[in-house]
Parts: structure tokens; C-alpha cells; sequence
């Protein structure tokens, strides 16, 4: 084990040396000289050098070596701090102690070699001068032994090796010392000296002088010490295996580094944590984003590159500092020009276009102005989607576009918070962040289709985002810090309005987009369509024309819908066949595609006009509705058969629409005098009502005018007339309400080839949102009253009915007004 090294006081000088005579047992006075020792305590047996330099003391070592074979007492000091100790500053339990050597540091300085010899006990201090001295008892160790000492000592023997092992500063002879010696005292006494315990403590057990308490007090301290060391053990064996894989990982980066520069690939961004510093200045954050941003790369400096938490961290930083906190497009605000690329990319939606032209005059006017949150409504295929790309064009505006159909995470508009693995931010900053500039158009394409399920409802998160009081300060989850959206111009889409949640409608300033006429369709196609397509396939214009008269066919015959994406296709598909002549070099001349030529590369017709087919027999009648796609016609089929007067409907019925037939029906029976028919007509017949499309469901009481002109088709036989079609719903009085979709329904007539539509009478107000071209082609009249109906939708009248044409209503010109077109 290890000498402990302990100096009474003084330092190192000339050195000399002299030499007391060692021959013989060593005798211990009665009155012996007692040098005072401080921050140490001697046990028999130990060597320790000393400092002398205190008066007193130097004068006690220069008369003990004058002596033969010098023993003195060395007691230790209560106090270290005290410089002349007396009696009572002294413990008086000590150790004999012999002098080996005394080396002359300098004037009234030494350096002396003590032996312990054995346990002194004071009896009485004599004197104090020229140095202590006192008389004192020698205390020997008893020489016994027993089974219990014997184990003691084997156990304190296995510890203090398993010490000596974990201590590898100590030489490898202290084991061996450990093993040679075979007293119990003397080893306790050894192992004590050597620990590091307090001087208390070490006093203590040379105050101990029964053996096995003394030893058992000796193993409780080396316990202690053996379980500190292996906790250091272990520290250690941390501390270097995390130095050797940081080490390790070092070099190989550094290797990595010089093969990327040889090869010319070393990425400038990656690995240089200081250019984050200059890109969280450049990028202009707001105040508070700065300091999370700075906060964040200060904790990044200190990680270590493999940890997880590491790419996490950069991952964010690298977000931050790309997102445009401050980079936004210059606004065109010429009016003139922003009118003619809205006219050049679409043919018609005059209202859409007036609503971005205003907001430009305000941002002329106005420059920080908000932006506007804007709902485009329509059926497909109408150009929701491409008008907003025509907007930001005009504008001078980045695009961005995202798709809501079928969004049903809350996170996927506010992202996910950075403790989840591969967190991102949600779909708005990501929009923002691949525009690069604050102030882009917006799409959030089909709003309309948003779901909601248990992870969150993604339309309540959208409130902030399109509520220009709020989205100044939106915040993402996943970034944590707020981000102005005030200056985004969001643009929403959808097929229809119900399923958008009330609290979300309201914050949506509604466009509606109607569908398209034949001759809107014409003027699209010829100056819209057919060149795109034309350059899509690889086709010249002198290669391909395609006539008016063949687009109309297109329009008529091969499509049936509100918008153009059909007649896009059926184009397609026309100059697709005329691409394989040219590929085959077949074609000689320009390929002229006139009305006749276009079943040759379309097949037969698709649609036909078959309302007037349909109604050439009585019970049938041409019916109005609204779907989310735009409107349709459908008819309503009315067949009678003998029976017991039972009513069956068929065709996937609503239950609203049940109820509309069964108030036609009863209408019908109380006023079957006014008709011509018997009052008991339904005793001995049955009555199928049938819509077809079977397959499709069918609701609504818009229905009601429709299924009662059926109804009255049929039991009087007078057929109804093939051009026209109606919509309204009806009541037990006679009366005919307004129903909605009005604009749709009539454009589906128009469609449809019909040339008079009957509408209710409040529904007057919504003709002004029909395009004028269908108001040219097609009569629209307005009533009130069932009676008023009949007139204008059958080929000729019941003869009861032309002698009493009002069902006993007030006559015209008391409160009732004329049918008007």
C-alpha cells in the first residue's frame, strides 16, 4: 500500500543527513518527549516522514538524536490550525515512535523518518518546555486468537485486496504485504494507516484497543472505501468508452471529410453549425422566433452528431430558416393588365374576375391590405382549380395547391409536435415554405370532402387559418413559434357548400361557379381547349381543324355535364386518332373533323334528346333536380292497372319524395270532378309511380309539380308536351313553393334541348344568375297555383278543365297574378 506522505510543517531545503543506531529491541521510557502531529495520526508499525520546523520541535529532534536509539511520543493534534499546542489540544492516545532518519532541510528545519512503535497512553503531561514531555503507559496488542478473530482477519484480508486490485496507482507488493502479515492488530492497524478516512475516524480505531471491535470498525471503513472505488471503477469504464467511440466516430469524420474533398463532394451546408447563425439573420424572423431559433443552435453546439435528438434538432433549425419570414412577390396592381390574363386563361366567370379585380383596385389603393378568403363553387370541371393558377398569374403571385379530399388528421393542417418520430410541419407550411414567399395564392382544393375521425376534425383547424383576424398569428405545432398568413390570398373549392361546417362557411366569402352553356361550351373549346390538346399530341393547326358544327355535335351527343372536362377528353380522343395518321404519314392534307366525321373517331351517339321520345305517351312528364355534379333532368313515369287503389313507388325513393307523391295523388282525388274523373277512379285501380335510374337515390319535394302533371297525364290520357320541364314543390291547396338549384335545373334544360321550364313564382329573384343565352333559347315561366300549370305543360286541356280553368280559385286580377315568361 501506499506510505502516506505528511509534513508537520515547513518545506524542502539543503539537504543532510545523519543516521540513528537501529541494533536491538526498542525500549519505551516511562517520561518520554512528545512531538505534536497535525492532519495525520500514527499507527505502529507505519513509516512516515514528517517537517519539523515549530520551535519546540526542532529542539526536541536535536536532543533525541543525540541520543542512542531516540524513541518519543507522537500524539496527534485536536487542531491542526494550532501553532504552540498544549495538553489539552492534544488527543493522549498516541504512538510510540522511533526515529530512522533526520535530514537537515535548512537552519531550525528537518525532515525526519518516524516508526510507529506501539500504543501509548498519558498518564500525565510534566512539563512544556524547552518541549513536551509527559509520563506515559505502553499498550501492546493482546496476543489471542479464536475461530471469530481468525474470520474477521480473512475477511478484512479478501477486502483489502479487492481494494488494492481496484486502486492501480497502488505498486503490485501491497497484495503481498497484505498476505505476509499474520498479526490481527498489526494488519488492521496497516490497512487504517492507508485509508483515506478522516483524522477522527483514524483516531478512533487507535483509540480501539480490543481486537475485533477494532478490526470490525477497520472492515466497515474499507467497505465503504471498496464500494466508492468500484462506483469510480465504473464511471471510469463510462468516461473511457464514450471518449473511445466519440474518438473513434472523430477520426472517421475526418476521414469521410478528406474523401469528399478528393472527390468533390463535400456538401458546403452540411456539418458547419456557424452558417445556421448568419441564415437565422438573413432570414429576418420576428423577434421571438430569433431567440427560439438562437436558443435551439446553441443547444445543437453541444450534442453530439449521433444522437437522435441531434438530427432532430437541425431538422428544425433547417425549417426555420428556410420558411420566408420576410420574402414576398411584388403585387402587379395594373388592373387593365390583370383583366386581360384572367380573359385570356377563361371564357366567361365574369363574376370571379370582377371579385379579383376589386381586390386589386383596394391593394392599389390599400397596399396592406389582407388578404381575401375566397370559396369557389361549382360542379366539376368548370375551372375552379386553373382559375386560381389564372389569379396568382395575374396577381404576379407564387401558386400553391393542396388537396383537402379525404384529409381526417387534425395534424396534416397543423402538423405534428416535434416528440413524435418523423414530426413535419403541417401542409400549410409546407405550402408556404416550397412557395418561398409570405404572400402566395393558396389553394385548398376540395373542402368540401374533409373528414373527421378520433384523431381530430381538420376543418376546426382551418378556422384559424381562413379567419383574417387570427391567421396573423398561426401557429404550428411542429414549429412552435408563429407565422403571419395575414398576406397569403387563400382560395377554397368545392362541389357544394352542405358538408362544409357552418362555423367554417362563415368565414368564406362564397363564389359561385354555374355550369357552363352549349355555347359557352363552343367558345372554350375552340379557344381554350382544342389548341391545348393540339399541343399536348404533338399536332400542328394545319394538320387538324375541328369545325364549330363538330364541337357542337361533341357537346350535344357526347357529353352531359356542367363542365368541360368530358368535352376535353372527347377532344382528345379525336385528335389522338388523327396523331396515329400522322404517325403513319397517312395524312397528306389538313384532317378537317366536321359534325358528320366525328362518330368516326368517337363511336354512336352517347345522349339523345329524350324528352319529347319519352312523353309521346300520356303519364310521363320531364322533371328537374340538382346534384352536386350540376343539375339533370329525369322523368317521372305513371302507369295504372287494376287493383285496390294502392299507390307503389318505385326508382330508389327518399322519403320526401314519397310523401310529394302521395300529396300529388291526393290533390288529384279532391279534385277529381275538376278533371273529368270519377271520385271513386281509385276504388278498382292501382297507380305505380316510377322514376328510372333505379340505381341512383332520388329526395327532395322539388319533385311535387312534376309527379302531379304525371299523375293528371295519366287518368285523363293527355300527353305532355316533349319540350317542356318543370320543378316546384306543391301543397294540399293547390299552392306551388320555391325550391333551390334553380340556376343548375334550368342550365340542365337548356341541355337538354328543352324549350319552356316552369318554375314557382318566388323563384323569380334567381333567373337573374342564369346566363342570358339560355334565357334567349328557352321560355321560363312562373306560377303559383297548380291550376295555372296544367295549361302550359300538356298538348291539349281535360274538357272539365277548359270549363272551369281555376278549380275555384279566385279569378285572375284578385290577388292573383298572370303567368309570366
Amino acid at each position: 500500500m501506499a506510505v502516506a506522505h505528511v509534513r508537520d510543517e515547513g518545506g524542502f531545503g539543503p539537504m543532510t543527513t545523519k543516521k540513528a543506531s537501529q541494533d536491538g529491541p526498542v525500549e519505551i521510557p516511562e517520561i518520554i518527549s512528545v512531538l505534536p502531529l497535525r492532519n495525520s495520526v500514527l499507527f505502529p508499525g507505519s513509516i512516515i516522514p514528517i517537517d519539523v520546523g515549530r520551535r519546540k520541535s526542532v529542539r526536541l529532534v536535536d536532543e533525541a538524536i543525540s541520543k542512542e536509539r531516540p524513541v518519543i511520543g507522537i500524539l496527534t493534534q485536536r487542531d491542526a490550525r494550532t501553532e504552540d499546542p498544549s495538553s489539552g489540544d492534544m488527543y493522549t492516545v498516541g504512538c510510540a515512535a522511533r526515529i530512522l532518519k533526520v535530514i537537515k532541510l535548512a537552519k531550525d528545519n528537518f525532515s525526519v523518518i518516524l516508526q510507529g512503535v506501539a500504543r501509548i497512553k498519558v498518564n500525565e503531561f510534566l512539563g512544556s518546555e524547552p518541549f513536551i514531555t509527559a509520563r506515559a503507559t505502553a499498550l501492546p496488542d493482546p496476543q489471542a486468537t479464536d475461530v471469530e478473530l481468525d474470520a474477521l482477519v480473512m475477511n478484512l484480508k479478501d477486502i483489502a485486496k479487492r481494494v488494492v486490485k481496484l486502486m492501480p496507482e497502488l505498486p503490485k507488493e501491497a497484495t503481498a504485504l497484505v498476505d505476509s502479515v499474520t498479526d490481527p492488530g498489526q494488519l488492521a492497524d496497516l490497512i487504517t494507516s492507508n485509508l483515506d478516512l478522516q483524522i477522527e475516524e483514524k483516531q478512533d480505531v487507535l483509540e480501539t484497543f480490543d481486537l475485533k471491535t477494532r478490526i470490525r470498525k477497520v472492515l466497515q471503513f474499507l467497505s465503504r472505501q471498496l464500494e466508492v472505488l468500484k462506483v469510480r471503477e465504473k464511471i471510469n469504464t463510462q468516461v473511457q468508452e464514450e471518449m473511445g467511440r466519440n474518438q473513434r466516430e472523430y477520426v472517421l469524420r475526418q476521414q469521410l471529410k478528406a474523401i469528399k474533398e478528393e472527390l468533390g463532394e463535400l456538401d458546403d451546408s452540411g456539418g458547419d453549425l456557424d452558417e445556421f447563425k448568419e441564415k437565422i439573420v438573413e432570414a429576418k424572423m420576428p423577434a421571438d422566433t430569433e431567440k427560439v431559433a438562437l436558443k435551439q443552435l446553441e443547444r445543437l453546439k453541444v450534442m453530439q452528431p449521433s444522437s437522435a435528438e441531434y438530427t432532430v434538432t437541425r431538422t428544425y433549425l433547417e425549417w426555420l430558416v428556410e420558411l420566408p419570414w420576410s420574402v414576398a412577390t411584388e403585387d402587379k396592381l395594373d388592373v387593365d393588365e390583370a383583366r386581360k390574363i384572367l380573359n385570356e386563361d377563361h371564357y366567361d366567370l365574369e363574376k370571379v374576375k370582377k371579385r379579383i379585380i376589386e381586390y386589386l383596385a383596394v391593394r392599389k389603393l390599400k397596399p396592406d391590405k389582407k388578404g381575401p378568403i375566397l370559396c369557389l363553387v361549382g360542379p366539376p370541371g368548370v375551372g375552379k382549380t386553373s382559375l386560381g393558377r389564372s389569379i396568382a398569374r395575374s396577381l404576379g403571385r407564387k401558386f400553391i395547391r393542396v388537396s383537402l379530399g379525404g384529409v381526417r388528421d387534425e395534424a396534416e393542417i397543423r402538423g405534428h409536435r416535434r416528440t413524435y418520430v418523423g414530426s413535419l410541419p403541417g401542409r400549410i407550411v409546407q405550402g408556404i415554405k416550397k412557395a418561398g414567399t409570405n404572400n402566395p395564392v393558396f389553394i385548398l382544393d376540395e373542402i368540401d370532402k374533409l373528414g373527421h375521425d378520433f384523431r381530430g376534425d381538420p376543418a376546426a383547424a382551418l378556422l384559424e387559418v381562413l379567419d383574417p383576424e387570427q391567421n396573423n398569428t398561426f401557429s404550428d405545432h411542429y414549429l412552435e413559434v408563429t407565422f403571419d398568413l395575414s398576406k397569403v390570398m387563400f382560395i377554397a373549392t368545392a362541389n357544394q357548400l352542405d358538408p362544409v361546417p357552418a362555423a367554417l362557411r362563415d368565414r368564406l366569402e362564397v363564389l359561385e361557379l354555374p355550369g357552363y352553356t352549349r355555347e359557352e361550351k363552343q367558345m372554350i373549346a375552340r379557344q381554350f381547349l382544342v389548341k391545348k390538346e393540339l399541343e399536348e399530341h404533338g399536332i400542328r393547326e394545319e394538320q387538324c381543324d375541328i369545325t364549330d358544327d363538330a364541337i357542337g355535335e361533341i357537346v350535344d351527343s357526347y357529353t352531359r355535364e356542367a363542365g368541360v372536362r368530358n368535352l376535353e377528353r372527347e377532344l382528345a380522343n379525336i385528335i389522338r386518332g388523327v396523331a396515329v395518321k400522322v404517325a403513319e404519314g397517312k395524312l397528306d392534307k389538313q384532317e378537317t373533323i366536321n359534325a358528320g366525321r366525328v362518330p368516326d373517331y368517337l363511336g354512336p351517339q352517347k345522349f339523345f334528346l329524350e324528352s319529347a321520345e319519352r312523353t309521346a305517351e300520356a303519364g310521363v312528364a320531364t322533371g328537374l333536380a340538382w346534384t352536386p355534379v350540376g343539375g339533370d333532368i329525369l322523368f317521372i313515369e305513371v302507369s295504372r292497372m287494376p287493383g285496390k287503389g294502392q299507390l307503389v313507388l318505385t326508382g330508389q325513393l327518399g322519403d320526401v319524395m314519397k310523401e310529394s307523391a302521395q300529396a300529388a295523388l291526393s290533390f288529384v282525388r279532391t279534385k277529381a270532378k275538376w278533371l273529368g274523373l270519377e271520385e271513386n277512379f281509385l276504388e278498382k285501380q292501382d297507380l305505380h309511380i316510377h322514376i328510372p335510374a333505379g340505381a341512383i337515390p332520388k329526395d327532395g319535394p322539388s319533385a311535387g309539380v312534376t309527379l302531379f302533371t304525371a299523375l293528371v297525364s295519366m287518368l285523363t290520357g293527355k300527353r305532355v308536351r316533349g319540350d317542356v320541364a318543370m320543378t316546384g314543390e306543391i301543397t294540399l291547396r293547390g299552392m306551388v313553393l320555391p325550391v333551390g338549384g334553380i340556376k343548375e335545373k334550368v342550365l340542365a334544360a337548356h341541355r337538354a334541348g328543352i324549350k319552356r321550364v316552369v318554375l314557382p313564382e318566388r323563384n323569380k329573384k334567381d333567373v337573374v344568375d342564369i346566363p342570358d343565352q339560355a334565357k334567349r333559347e328557352m321560355e321560363l315561366i312562373h306560377v303559383s297555383r297548380m291550376d295555372e300549370l296544367l295549361p302550359l305543360v300538356l298538348t291539349e286541356m281535360p274538357d272539365s278543365v277548359v270549363a272551369s280553368p281555376t278549380l275555384g280559385m279566385p279569378p285572375r286580377g284578385e290577388g292573383r297574378p298572370e303567368p309570366q315568361a
